[in-house]
């Protein structure tokens, strides 16, 4: 089985849920070997760890991240292996069968493949006997067996790992595949088995992927509850509906070690008329109040997302979202563009809509009725300024101070981030050096103020390290500072640890204290 994941600190759990369903439910025997790559490895080295395995048949799972560059590999499998069966599955494959059949593989699942992969491999093994049931009668899956094997941990070796506690979601928002499907609550108490392995696994991050968490409340509170009363540094990612939250939930949450919970709540738009041509249904009013109370507290990292180029909101309107969102100061705000996936419902309407979009994977939006090229450009620049500096917790109190004294909403002023200053394969040094040069070029900006600022900033990031130099000082006060530092943490600091601001206060970073929730080292003032 073959899962070729976005990044390397992924992993992939589909391989591992099919590779425990088919040693469960196959008839006979199969050996099963995992491959995991990644889509920044090249085809050659892909190809070569399927090929120390001889294999017979190659199962791929097949998602919007790593379908670009599935037809050159299998096309090379069926050349080196002119025998090999290639079996496809995954949403990718699932809703655009035909393209894959016409690309190379020689079955295509649709839909959950827990039996259906296990009687596959069972008839191709053996197509003339009675070993495997027709595949028109599949029961639905009610609870995926436990992938979690000693393999399985051994392969992780820390990095992000996945769990399953639900399948399907209620909702019927038209950008999504989980639209209108029934949930099926996994029995909860393997579901806390599970989480208890993972917890001790080594991992740093568990992500739960059901696709609306707490749509049943009573059960996101019970797992909820036992999560944060495990014994664990590990952190738990939930994808919510803020809006559904009540407050027995947002008062067991404030109880949760800091950095235990991390929450990304879907909000997409605030622009009405978008969200009901989409049939998405939120309370925005509701949600926004759970997102103050969560932020409030303290202890949660929080992730909202808004989707540019949804039917109907032009550039104003999304201005208007971005800064309501914006407003609610989440640790991250996502800019994500419309995505038109095989089998979503707003796919089918599109042409329809007017709205134009890539022809390849991930099938971005192009323009629309409502959103020019030109506009989405514009958007382009927002949303890479927003990476390189606020969802990464990167200079806060320097955009916190610029937007308070400039006359930019926040919207103009990751805009003209964006627009201004490069930062593809840039050093964050020389990056903050040419933030803080146009930053000074803004009105009612003070270069000392700034400067302090920034200074704050990467203490709070980097503890110091590699300073730009603009940004030094050579102040005389340093070991003062030093020296009152290192009595109040009772250890030595570096000198890059420790400045003088342009009032003549000292300001130094604490490298043993860093924030769970926002990763952001301690800074403390000496006066």
């Amino acid at each position: 089985m073959l899962a070729i994941n976005a990044k390397y600190v992924h992993s992939s759990l589909a391989v591992w849920v099919l590779s425990a369903s088919v040693k469960k439910y196959a008839k006979i025997p199969h050996d099963v070997k995992i491959v995991e790559a990644t889509i920044n490895q090249s085809n050659e080295d892909i190809l070569s760890l399927v090929l120390k395995h001889n294999p017979t048949v190659v199962a791929i799972s097949t998602y919007i991240w790593n379908a670009k560059k599935l037809p050159e590999i299998i096309d090379s499998l069926q050349k080196m292996l002119p025998e090999v069966c290639i079996i496809m599955g995954g949403p990718e494959a699932s809703f655009n069968a035909n393209y894959w059949l016409a690309n190379g593989a020689d079955h295509v699942l649709e839909g959950e493949g827990e039996y259906s992969l296990p009687l596959i491999l069972d008839n191709i093994s053996c197509p003339e006997d009675d070993c495997a049931e027709a595949l028109d009668k599949l029961p639905e899956i009610q609870s995926p067996v436990d992938p979690y094997t000693d393999e399985y941990f051994e392969t992780l070796a820390g990095r992000l790992a996945y769990i399953e506690t639900s399948r399907g979601c209620p909702f019927t928002c038209a950008f999504c595949l989980s639209a209108g499907s029934n949930v099926r609550f996994f029995p909860i108490e393997p579901v806390k088995t599970k989480l208890k392995k993972l917890s001790l696994s080594g991992t740093h991050t568990i992500k739960l992927v059901d696709r609306t968490f707490n749509c049943n409340a009573k059960r996101a509170y019970e797992l909820f509850e036992y999560i944060i009363g495990l014994k664990t540094t590990c952190c738990f990612h939930f994808e919510v509906a803020a809006d559904l939250f009540d407050e027995q939930t947002l008062l067991l949450l404030s109880s949760a070690t800091s950095g235990r919970i991390q929450l990304e709540a879907g909000l997409q738009s605030f622009f009405e008329p978008a969200l009901n041509a989409t049939t998405r249904k939120t309370s925005l009013e509701k949600a926004e109040q759970n997102i103050h109370t969560l932020m409030k507290n303290g202890n949660i990292h929080l992730h909202v997302d808004l989707i540019a180029g949804l039917p109907y909101e032009n550039l104003q309107e999304f201005k208007n979202s971005f800064h309501r969102a914006f407003a609610l100061k989440a640790h991250t705000l996502q800019l994500g563009f419309l995505k038109l996936l095989h089998g979503s419902a707003l796919r089918k309407q599109a042409n329809s809509l007017g709205i134009v979009y890539s022809d390849v994977p991930p099938y971005e939006i192009k323009h629309s009725p409502w959103l020019s090229v030109d506009d989405l450009q514009i958007l382009k620049h927002v949303e890479n300024a927003l990476q390189h500096t606020y969802n990464k917790a990167r200079f806060l109190s320097v955009l916190d101070y610029v937007l308070t004294v400039s006359a930019f909403e926040p919207f103009e002023l990751f805009y003209s981030i964006g627009r201004t200053i490069p930062n593809h394969g840039v050093d964050l040094a020389d990056y903050a050096s040419s933030l803080f040069d146009y930053f000074t070029t803004l009105p009612n900006v003070d270069e000392k103020r700034l400067s302090d600022y920034m200074v704050y900033d990467w203490l709070s990031m980097v503890k110091g390290k590699n300073m730009p130099e603009k940004l030094k000082n050579a102040d005389s006060r340093r070991s003062q500072v030093a020296e009152i530092a290192e009595k109040k943490l009772g250890r030595k600091l570096r000198r890059d640890e420790v400045y003088v601001l342009s009032s003549g206060e000292g300001i130094f970073a604490d490298s043993e204290s860093r924030d769970p929730v926002t990763g952001l080292y301690a800074v403390e003032i000496s006066r």
